[in-house]
């Protein structure tokens, strides 16, 4: 592996990706509002080619990238490492980023020749600090690091959801920054724990000192606690919802979509590759049953909900819990079965990224055309807004897990690993969930394509191209449908169990 440690395509790449964001911001706070447009327009296409090309080289290679910075080894000095979830999570995080951006450039532009706007320039600098943000989580290899990065994340995701100003929104923004600064304080605790305790906080060198005793397991506590609450599992969810409520469907589909999964991405590094010793005990399991309760109960608050995106954010819920069911079945003593887990689980993310950013996005058009998003009052919008609602439609699919969309691969290898490992309380679990999200799905649609007693009327017209892009990501979380029923071998480069040969 020495020869992509200090390969210089490796560090390019790697090096890119976390700054051309912030040379885009840069260049919005050196030139202003006025060459907004024009920033963005090289920023997003650049970012997003570097992204791509990480994810092909790691792919092609078959073994992760590794950089060192200033050449310093670790612990000492600081190493990126690109394997290949961190690769695959970089693209699908850019996929949707500019999607999102392609969405908002309507709602969010700059006039040409007229002074500049304060909600724009914000905008788009906070989207590109949540890029590089996010891409610093996923190429992190110490666990500090990994926290500044999260915390870099939190501030620039929290802005997203009071945007647009308002006693509402100002009050949700605060209740997440206090759930999120929680976390981030229990984080930080623990991660001093284990460096009293083992003297050094990377990644890799953890996981060969690491072992069960009380402060480890102190450590683990703390940590994966804080990340909860970032990630918003019942049951510390309650941020999420009020956030969502006011926030512009552009924010709320970036912070559904990719925010949220960013802390998951660090829950998964801390138990499956820093403290791999402490997966064969209770701790997995305790994870799903907080998964399966999200589930439940995030789906059955989906069903008692009167406007539309509280019904998305509360399906937000429901879904993050599947996730977590990942962790007793991929570190399951059967090995056989472990990788479709882990496969199952990570599709799962993804589907649920691309069909949460299609369904938020679809909402924000529907409450745009009709001036407001009571489900009771969409008798009939379906007619008039039958792209948006196929969006909408195409999307729930997914997250019910109807084949042959994304979500039903990834519920399919779930419902299949715990079927051959014995563990049928979260077959159950899946199964259950999937028909109360048919349940508030089809309680939507069947409303907004049944006629009402009043005609809805369009107060505010739609973008053609704003639809074509919401229903894109519709279409890409279905066409994830695809994916062949084994382990992805893109997911399995750079886990634990080969990472003696593959790190330095």
């Amino acid at each position: 592996m020495a020869a992509a440690e200090t390969s210089s395509i490796a560090g390019l790449l790697l090096v890119s990706v976390l700054i051309l964001p912030v040379v885009g911001i840069l260049a919005q706070l050196a030139l202003g509002g006025r060459f907004l447009n024009w920033i963005c327009l090289a920023v997003f296409p650049a970012s997003f080619g570097v992204s791509a090309a990480t994810c092909a080289v790691v792919w092609s290679h078959g073994e992760p990238l590794i950089y060192i910075v200033g050449g310093w080894q670790p612990p000492l000095g600081i190493a990126l490492r690109a394997d290949g979830i961190s690769a695959a999570m970089m693209l699908v995080t850019a996929i949707i980023i500019c999607a999102v951006a392609i969405f908002a450039r309507v709602e969010f532009t700059q006039p040409s020749g007229a002074p500049e706007a304060r909600a724009p320039f914000v905008f788009w600098a906070l989207i590109l600090a949540l890029w590089s943000a996010l891409n610093a989580l996923f190429l992190g290899c110490d666990l500090f690091n990994l926290y500044v990065a999260l915390e870099l994340l939190t501030f620039a995701a929290v802005p997203l959801v009071c945007l647009k100003g308002g006693e509402a929104t100002v009050k949700a923004a605060l209740r997440y920054l206090l759930f999120a600064l929680l976390g981030s304080m229990l984080y930080l605790m623990g991660t001093a724990l284990l460096y009293g305790a083992y003297g050094t906080l990377d990644i890799i060198l953890l996981a060969q000192r690491v072992h069960p005793e009380r402060v480890t397991w102190i450590a683990a506590a703390l940590m994966t606690v804080g990340l909860l609450t970032k990630t918003a599992l019942f049951p510390l969810h309650l941020w999420l919802p009020p956030a969502h409520a006011g926030a512009p469907a552009a924010g709320s589909a970036v912070l559904s979509a990719l925010v949220v999964k960013g802390s998951f991405f660090l829950i998964v590094r801390l138990w499956f590759d820093a403290m791999p010793g402490l997966g064969h005990t209770a701790g997995p399991q305790l994870l799903a049953s907080l998964g399966a309760a999200a589930i439940l109960f995030g789906s059955v608050m989906a069903l008692r909900q009167q406007r539309l995106k509280l019904l998305v954010a509360y399906s937000t819920v429901a879904q993050i819990g599947y996730l977590f069911l990942m962790f007793p079945l991929a570190m399951a003593a059967e090995q056989s079965w472990t990788s479709l887990a882990w496969t199952g689980g990570w599709l799962q993310l993804f589907s649920h990224a691309f069909a949460k950013a299609a369904m938020f996005l679809a909402a924000g058009l529907i409450a745009d055309a009709l001036g407001h998003d009571r489900i009771n009052d969409l008798g009939g919008a379906g007619r008039l807004r039958p792209l948006t609602f196929c969006t909408f439609g195409l999307a729930g699919l997914s997250l019910i897990g109807v084949p042959p969309s994304g979500g039903f691969v990834a519920k399919w290898l779930l419902l299949s690993a715990s079927v051959a490992e014995g563990q049928w309380i979260w077959a159950a679990v899946i199964v259950v969930g999937g028909l109360l999200a048919g349940g508030y799905i089809f309680k939507v649609l069947g409303r907004a394509f049944t006629a009402g007693s009043d005609a809805p009327v369009i107060v505010t017209p739609v973008s053609l191209s704003r639809e074509v892009v919401a229903f894109s990501l519709a279409v890409g979380a279905v066409l994830l449908g695809f994916f062949p029923l084994e382990p992805a071998e893109i997911l399995q480069i750079g886990r634990p169990e080969i990472l003696g040969s593959t790190v330095p």
